[in-house]
């Protein structure tokens, strides 16, 4: 990597399962794991502008990865002229296209608002699952995105419009977003019922079998049990229909999977409120660690699985359990302030990497 974050230039090769980088805080720890997820899925959890990612005195960023087919994949951050991503050289016309060959899952302490903060939190981590396992799923999102901010502003502006052409209108739309809502509603489904089962085991195993982890998909929409599109799409239809008034009233869509809500329960309660902060951080840990094991099942490769600070937060226990899970059949990077919580023969078959390597550019391998 080039110009991203505190690292001037920095070149690592991985040459074991287990990458630990110790450290001290402020090194740039949390940075070469961000790094490795940006490239590897187009987006950072801990800011949404590129510039913020570009070190202060340069005028952009790099990042390159070659991975095990020899694939080589870069992604250029740019302060002017937005991102250009490139595949074994060649300037891709779609970011996305760079999805696929590297494919990453991330935690760190910023995930623990998956169940402490709001609902929109839920739905983009859910997305984000859809799209491990569907990349063009990205188009569907960003479709709705845009019907949405476009039907807010038809309402702000209905007052220059006579009203049968805004009901005309209106209809347009409710067909447009029925359909695009009833795709998105049956992909999140279809992912949560997937993961669930995983991640309950995950957490029966990360807290020795005293809890108990259900999954609850909460529509936007009123969804029939009974999975179909063309009853969905119909029924979305009228629902955007009869909400109208109420819609005018309150200014904002009342229907659709933007009111989305994923419920995360202990037992009977919901984490959000009951949990302890272990209990939290191992429910985290449990929808990743599902999420690993579902695209490995369903895409044949497993992603990357980046553990910012894990251990903080966890009783020994926990700590043990979770570090007899990862990196035995997939690579794993895990970043701490120092070795102590990690067992001799972790750190036998881990390749570490400390403060000196990441304040130099260096190659390690």
């Amino acid at each position: 990597m080039q110009g991203f974050r505190n690292h001037t230039a920095l070149q690592l090769e991985l040459n074991q399962p287990r990458l630990l980088v110790i450290g001290p805080n402020g090194i740039g720890k949390s940075n070469l794991l961000e790094a490795v997820e940006l490239l590897g899925s187009l987006r950072s959890h801990r800011c949404s502008s590129d510039r913020d990612l570009i070190q202060w005195n340069a005028s952009r960023g790099v990042l390159r990865a070659e991975v095990g087919d020899g694939d080589r994949l870069e992604l250029e951050l740019r302060r002017s002229g937005g991102r250009l991503a490139r595949r074994n050289g060649k300037v891709l016309d779609r970011q996305l296209d760079l999805i696929g060959p590297m494919r990453c899952i991330g935690f760190s302490a910023l995930d623990l608002d998956l169940v402490r903060g709001e609902p929109a939190l839920r739905r983009q981590w859910l997305d984000r699952v859809v799209l491990q396992l569907e990349p063009v799923y990205a188009e569907l999102i960003s479709r709705y995105g845009r019907l949405l901010r476009q039907r807010s502003q038809l309402w702000r502006q209905r007052s220059n419009r006579d009203r049968t052409g805004l009901e005309a209108l209106l209809d347009a739309f409710d067909i447009q977003m029925a359909l695009v809502s009833t795709r998105i509603h049956r992909r999140r489904l279809r992912a949560l019922r997937r993961l669930e089962p995983i991640a309950c085991r995950w957490q029966s195993h990360l807290s020795a079998g005293s809890e108990q982890l259900h999954l609850s998909y909460q529509p936007g929409s009123r969804l029939d049990e009974e999975e179909a599109e063309e009853p969905w799409r119909l029924s979305i239809e009228e629902q955007l229909r009869q909400q109208r008034e109420e819609e005018e009233r309150l200014g904002s869509c009342r229907v659709g999977p933007h009111r989305d809500e994923v419920a995360l329960l202990l037992g009977d309660s919901p984490a959000r409120r009951f949990g302890s902060a272990g209990q939290q951080r191992s429910l985290v840990l449990a929808l990743k660690l599902a999420e690993l094991e579902l695209v490995t099942d369903l895409c044949g490769e497993p992603p990357l699985l980046l553990l910012d600070d894990v251990l903080a937060e966890l009783d020994p226990q926990r700590q043990r359990l979770l570090l007899e899970a990862v990196g035995c059949h997939h690579q794993c990077l895990i970043s701490a302030t120092h070795l102590d919580g990690f067992d001799g023969g972790w750190r036998q078959q881990a390749q570490i990497v400390g403060e000196e390597e990441l304040n130099s550019a260096v190659h390690i391998g």
